[in-house]
Parts: C-alpha cells; structure tokens; sequence
C-alpha cells in the first residue's frame, strides 16, 4: 500500500488507485473470478422477462457449441432448431468490453442474414462501457434493428420483438 502513497497525495480518487494498474494483477485475477457472477444479473433478468412471459428458452452454456454459430449467443428463442430470437447479454464497465460484444453481435447478424434466416438479433447491456464510444452504440442499433434492451427497458423485451409469438398466455 505504501507504494500508492504518492498518488493518493496527488488526490486521485479511491476507486481509480484500485484499478489494475496501480494494483497489477491481483486485481485483475479477483476481477476476473467474479465477473460471471457480476453477468448472471444481467442474464437472470432475461431469464425472469422470459419466464414471467411463458416463453420457452434455451440458456446456452459457456463455450458450448450450436449448430449454425460460430459462439453460441447467451439465449435462442425457443431452441436452436427454430429461432425466432437470439439474445446476447453484457455488463460492461469498459469500452474494450463493449466494444468486442458489438463485434458478436454484428457477427450474430451476418450468420442470420448468410444463412437466410429471420430471426431477431438482440442485445441486453448494462453498464458505462456501452456509453463510451457513440459509434459502437450505433453499430450495436444498426445489427439489432433497434432489439437493444437495458434494465430500465426489459419489460418491453417480450412485446417488441418475435418472442412475442412465444408467449404462453
């Protein structure tokens, strides 16, 4: 701690003297091993959009391979032998984050469009990483037709896109 002394004095404020850079990679690695945890919030809120709509989903696993993905989106609605929707989720708190998400998501549009299919592309972000850069907004908008949700907007997740036509009522 001795060693973040001097910029302490500078009046740097405390949670810039914990990031990685002062600290290394201790920092890095507690980041790291907790980042899924800090996910799961922003993927449980889908979950409980989806099931108080009575939609069926499939949740698809870290790393697992689907059919017709090159990286299987986070959800497909209802399954990946029909979908009528993909969803990527991130909460992200830098634009290096944000910015590689866009690229899946742009990267989710082009196999949908080459493959002739119809299904929704569609975002949930959180965090300051997605206000950061204007122009990853825009390519972000542009691959979803607009299908960007954040927790403010998830009740409009159901309505606003095919999932509605999944909806058990």
């Amino acid at each position: 701690m001795r060693s973040l002394q001097p910029v302490a004095d500078l009046g740097v404020p405390y949670p810039v003297l914990l990031y990685e850079r002062f600290l290394g990679r201790p920092f890095a690695s507690h980041r790291d091993s907790v980042s899924e945890l800090v996910g799961e919030v922003v993927e449980s809120a889908i979950k409980d959009v989806l099931t108080a709509a009575r939609v069926s989903f499939r949740e698809t696993k870290r790393a697992e391979r689907i059919a017709g993905f090159d990286q299987a989106p986070d959800f497909i609605i209802p399954d990946e032998f029909n979908p009528a929707a993909v969803i990527e989720a991130k909460l992200t708190e830098d634009d290096g984050t944000a910015r590689d998400k866009v690229s899946r998501v742009q990267r989710l549009r082009t196999l949908r469009d080459h493959a002739g299919l119809r299904y929704d592309v569609i975002a949930r972000i959180a965090g300051r990483g997605f206000k950061v850069r204007r122009e990853d907004m825009r390519r972000l908008l542009q691959a979803t037709d607009g299908k960007v949700f954040t927790l403010a907007t998830m009740p409009l997740l159901v309505e606003n896109t095919r999932i509605r036509e999944y909806r058990s009522v």
